[in-house]
Order: structure tokens, then sequence, then C-alpha cells
């Protein structure tokens, strides 16, 4: 369960990280700038895909927003940190270009190594009854 759940949170993670990433480096953005901006979209979209599938269920926006952060917020907060502090990290990887390999490895890499680290997070939350485990009384993944 904390794998789907970590699949989840990465999916709207990746989304809003590649996003990031991609219109910071295309559109010549400070890293720091574009770091913020990969977080920003990696907690809208990754909020969006939970709120779409308990929506779906029957919850009202007030209520899957709810769902949403009670779900997400933990499980966003320490992929972004673990994703963006390596594209950090990697040497020349923040400017490197969209055509550029190690743009596209580091933040592969990034991505891999942030779900590798989250599945022990979300798993110690669902078993608290937290996490994806709030998710999971609304919808089916």
């Amino acid at each position: 369960m904390a794998a789907l759940a970590t699949l989840h949170c990465l999916t709207g993670c990746a989304i809003g990280e590649v996003l990031g990433m991609v219109l910071g480096t295309a559109f010549g953005l400070h890293n720091g700038a574009t770091v913020v901006l990969s977080v920003l979209l990696a907690f809208v979209f990754g909020y969006a895909l939970t709120m779409r599938g308990v929506l779906k269920a029957g919850l009202d926006v007030r209520a899957a927003v709810k769902v949403a952060l009670a779900a997400d917020t933990v499980s966003i907060l320490v992929m972004e940190l673990i994703d963006n502090s390596v594209m950090v990290t990697v040497p020349g990887a923040m400017d490197a270009g969209l055509g550029d390999l190690l743009f596209w490895i580091a933040l592969a890499g990034s991505l891999a190594l942030a779900f590798t680290l989250t599945v022990p997070v979300n798993k110690w939350m669902i078993g608290r009854g937290r996490g994806h485990a709030v998710v999971h009384a609304h919808h089916q993944h």
C-alpha cells in the first residue's frame, strides 16, 4: 500500500517537477525560481490527482481539498525536498539545457531517489491511519 501511495504521489510530483524544471530552464529562470516553480507545480498536480479521485467518489470540493491536504502534504514535501536537493547538488544539472542529457539523467535520478526514500514515510503514515489511509476511506486506487 505504501509503494502504491508513493507511486501516486510521485505521479503528481513528477508532472509538476518536470514541468517546473522544463519551464524554468526554457525561460532561463534563476535556479532558485526554477526550484520554487517546480515545488509549487508538484503540490498543485499532486493535490489535483488526489482530488480528482475523491471528487469522482462523490465528495464535495471542500471535503476533497481536506482529504488531499491530509493525504499528500507530508509525502509531497518529503519527495520535493529530496528531488530538489539532488537537482541542486548534482554539478551542472540546474544549469544544463533541455537538450542536455545531464539535465534529464539528474531529474530522473532525483525522482527515483525521492520515490525510494518516501515509501517508508508513507508506510509509517499509513500505519497510523494518516496520509493515503485517508484517501482509501473514499475510493480505491
